[in-house]
């Protein structure tokens, strides 16, 4: 099995409802993925960044991004990332032209309310980037992998698909 890191970024992927504040809020501790991990026989090795929300992302959060991704000793990697803006951060690393595989994922609902979707999008970075070989930046949503520019989200639809469909 190729070691993989997971850089968690923040998203709904990690969101977990707040009682007291009674809104989600980003789990900075990655439980979701630690959980995962645990149910798993994956090796993964995994970091988290930044904590926010994609839509609160800007370009000094995608550097610190970058820079984690260019300081790993590890070539395939997987991106926990915020939906509305994966692909602006997607497009962001891949005119780097790092000699790596990367894949964005995420959820479109938390881990913490409903696991299924959030594990399923994971499982498929994963396998793919133990499949692959080929260096790029991907994105793995529902069920669809493939670089970057091929697969958006469909916000009419709420889920992802590949460009010539939408």
């Amino acid at each position: 099995m190729k070691k993989t890191l997971i850089i968690s970024t923040g998203g709904t992927f990690n969101k977990y409802y707040h009682p007291t504040q009674g809104h989600l809020l980003i789990d900075e501790n990655a439980s979701a993925i630690k959980e995962i991990a645990k149910k798993s026989l994956c090796n993964f090795n995994f970091v988290t960044i930044i904590g926010k929300d994609s839509l609160d992302m800007d370009n000094s959060d995608r550097i610190v991004l970058l820079e984690a991704i260019k300081n790993s000793d590890i070539d395939d990697i997987i991106v926990i990332h915020g939906t509305d803006t994966m692909d602006k951060s997607a497009e962001f690393i891949a005119k780097y032209n790092l000699k790596k595989r990367v894949v964005f994922t995420g959820a479109m609902v938390p881990y913490s309310i409903e696991p299924v979707e959030a594990t399923a999008n994971l499982m498929l970075a994963y396998g793919y980037l133990q499949a692959e070989d080929k260096i790029g930046v991907y994105i793995a949503m529902n069920g669809l992998v493939g670089l970057y520019m091929s697969i958006q989200k469909d916000r009419t639809l709420g889920k992802f698909m590949e460009k010539e469909t939408l």
